[in-house]
């Protein structure tokens, strides 16, 4: 969060800061509600900045247990890979109650996922849709040498088109290499905003009421940075 952010941001975020500071519990439904999708992007950056700086917040599991034992109230649900290194709670210093996780290898969209994401937006509440890539991904690198395998095969067909974009921007690097990779990650996290819009009826209306917001980003796995890619 920066200086340039505007006023109401930077104050809903100092309050999320002493909300937790002081009882270290999840949202509730009054708190849920009362931030935009603005507010939960900017604590979502501000929790990552948190793991990155080794400054994660304290947080007390037998209170978080029983704070969510009747309900929940998460500001946000983040799709990302299965890969064991990008677990979103912990990249983004979330706890017990805060986000809806959904993980699957290649971050891929389908029905399931979509239902997922419209249970959490539309029925309980939150506020912001992030697609999670990250570097290295072993699903992509499987796309991209076109690897055959079970049910995996028709997992990994899902990340084609990004390969399929990559290739027609001629940029003379081969579908194994490091840089081609990456560039097919960037394209699938970014492709999967537009799938979710297309196929969800229900969360492009809320986007387009400004209810929720839909992004991408990124997660470097050498540095534990996340960069949002497409804001909305």
């Amino acid at each position: 969060m920066s200086q340039a952010d505007p006023p109401c941001v930077r104050f809903r975020c100092r309050l999320r800061r002493e909300f937790l500071v002081k009882d270290g519990l999840p949202p509730n439904k009054a708190y849920q509600q009362s931030l935009s999708p603005v507010d939960v992007l900017e604590i979502l950056k501000e929790g990552n900045r948190r793991f990155v700086n080794n400054l994660k917040f304290s947080r007390n599991s037998l209170e978080l247990i029983n704070a969510t034992r009747e309900g929940q109230f998460p500001v946000a649900i983040i799709l990302s890979c299965i890969d064991s290194r990008t677990s979103a709670e912990l990249i983004f210093d979330q706890g017990l109650g805060d986000i809806f996780s959904v993980r699957v290898a290649g971050n891929i969209i389908n029905d399931d996922i979509l239902g997922c994401m419209e249970f959490a937006c539309k029925a309980s509440g939150s506020k912001l849709i992030v697609v999670l890539g990250h570097s290295n991904c072993g699903a992509i690198k499987g796309a991209c040498a076109d690897v055959k395998m079970g049910n995996l095969t028709a997992l990994l067909d899902k990340i084609k088109p990004a390969i399929n974009l990559v290739r027609s921007e001629h940029t003379g690097q081969e579908p194994g290499e490091p840089g081609f990779v990456q560039r097919v990650a960037d394209h699938h996290v970014l492709l999967s905003l537009l799938r979710i819009r297309k196929r969800s009826p229900i969360l492009k209306e809320m986007e387009s009421k400004g209810e929720i917001r839909i992004v991408s980003a990124m997660h470097d796995i050498h540095t534990g940075s996340v960069q949002f890619l497409d804001e909305g």
